[in-house]
C-alpha cells in the first residue's frame, strides 16, 4: 500500500499517513480518510478541509 501526504494550505504543515500524528492521537498508518472530521491542524488549528494531497 502506498501512503500519501496531505499539506495544510494555511500553514504548510504536512500530515504523512505512514507517520500519523501520534502526539495528536492519530496512530501511524492512519489513512487520511480515517482521520476524524473534527481533527484540526496541530500547527495552526485549520480544519481537515483545509488540507490538500501533495506528492512528495
Amino acid at each position: 500500500m502506498e501512503y500519501k501526504s496531505w499539506m495544510c494550505l494555511i500553514c504548510g504543515w504536512i500530515y504523512d499517513e505512514a507517520a500519523g500524528a501520534p502526539d495528536d492521537g492519530i496512530a501511524p498508518g492512519t489513512l487520511w480518510a480515517d482521520v476524524p472530521m473534527n481533527w484540526t491542524c496541530p500547527e495552526c488549528g485549520a480544519r481537515k478541509e483545509d488540507f490538500e494531497m501533495v506528492q512528495i
